[in-house]
């Protein structure tokens, strides 16, 4: 696999507050903006299938009070007009439309009176970038109505499932419609874990090779992602445990068994993502206890060096005294030997031969 650097989506997951004081269920538009807004109906049911493209959010009103189930889904934020007026015709709660306008929310379920409300986030790659992002699920009697932050998702298996008809998708009503898009984001994690499997089984290798500085950085962005995976993975596992042990009037008992097998899904994910952070901070031990003992042999090496040279410069200091040998015959008296230079050679020679020796019987070579 590339060394590609990874990175996340940084809009969705910076929030954005209303003013500090702001009356509740504001909606604070974008900074900027994300793009255009698009809004998609699909409405279908056993003997029946519409999908189309709408200009004016007022066009897919006409699809709320009919016996089919209707998925109303809105991709960009910026218009927050459009989803007021979205909100108020379906009657959505003004702080569960301020919390799917103001993106970084934690996964949570909020149970209203004829609907519920879901967050959720969306993880895939994009190229080496993982996106990340905030997805907002309503769920009524008939209807699904979804808001993404940035165009693209998963769902497009859902949407052929429909237009085809296969499966139960079309028999059952809006609940496991919604079971459905909830099945896909959970499913996109698996992907993204296999692709960061494949990152710390290379790491693991390059690691026993060579702990360079960039095994460092790669080591913390690896980290880093696998923590952002976690936030997201662990608040899910609660939603789904809040949809299974509450028990809404809007959620079957058939489309409950299909939840446990999301909630399954969820804890797999949790256990894949908490093995490689395991694996990341062990090779994050081996590469600072790598660095330890290269510098410690570094260390040592330096330190027999100088145990070696430490008994030569004592011998080079004494012969470099310059005592007058005229005044005693006990003043260096080697000075005035013909073999005199090359004794003081040889018997550095002779000190730093046996030094070597005795580290090499000690095994410190």
């Amino acid at each position: 696999m590339s060394r590609s650097r990874s990175k996340s989506h940084r809009a969705s997951g910076k929030r954005r507050y209303s003013k500090p004081g702001s009356a509740p269920g504001i909606l604070t538009p974008a900074p900027g903006g994300v793009g255009p807004v698009k809004v998609s109906v699909i409405d279908y049911g056993p003997d029946h299938f519409e999908e189309r493209q709408v200009d004016r959010i007022e066009d897919a009103f006409a699809y709320k009070d009919r016996d089919s189930v209707t998925w109303i889904n809105v991709e960009g934020l910026s218009d927050v007009e459009l989803i007021a007026h979205l909100g108020e015709r379906f009657g959505f709660h003004k702080l569960a439309l301020e919390d799917a306008v103001n993106c970084g929310q934690r996964p949570k379920v909020e149970p209203y009176t004829d609907h519920e409300f879901l967050i959720l986030r969306s993880l895939r790659f994009d190229g080496s970038d993982l996106i990340g992002e905030q997805i907002s699920l309503f769920l009524g009697t008939g209807y699904v109505v979804t808001l993404q932050e940035i165009p693209g998702d998963s769902w497009e298996a859902v949407r052929d499932r429909i237009r085809q008809g296969r499966g139960l998708i079309r028999k059952r009503g809006a609940d496991y419609l919604a079971y459905a898009l909830i099945d896909a984001l959970i499913d996109e994690f698996f992907p993204v874990l296999e692709r960061y499997g494949e990152e710390v089984e290379r790491l693991e290798n390059e690691l026993m090779d060579e702990a360079s500085p960039g095994l460092l950085r790669e080591i913390h962005r690896i980290k880093r992602d696998l923590l952002m995976l976690r936030r997201a993975a662990w608040p899910e596992r609660d939603l789904l445990n809040s949809v299974l042990r509450d028990g809404s009037e809007l959620i079957t008992a058939e489309t409950r068994v299909f939840l446990r097998d999301c909630y399954d899904h969820v804890v797999q994910a949790i256990d894949v993502i908490e093995t490689y952070r395991e694996l990341a901070g062990g090779m994050l031990d081996v590469y600072l206890s790598s660095q330890s003992n290269r510098m410690n042999e570094i260390m040592k090496v330096l330190t027999i060096l100088s145990a070696i040279f430490i008994p030569l410069s004592f011998i080079a200091g004494v012969y470099g005294m310059n005592f007058d040998s005229g005044v005693s015959r006990f003043n260096m008296p080697e000075l005035h030997w013909a073999m005199g230079y090359p004794f003081a050679l040889a018997l550095m020679a002779a000190v730093a031969l046996a030094l070597i020796v005795f580290f090499k019987k000690k095994g410190w070579f």
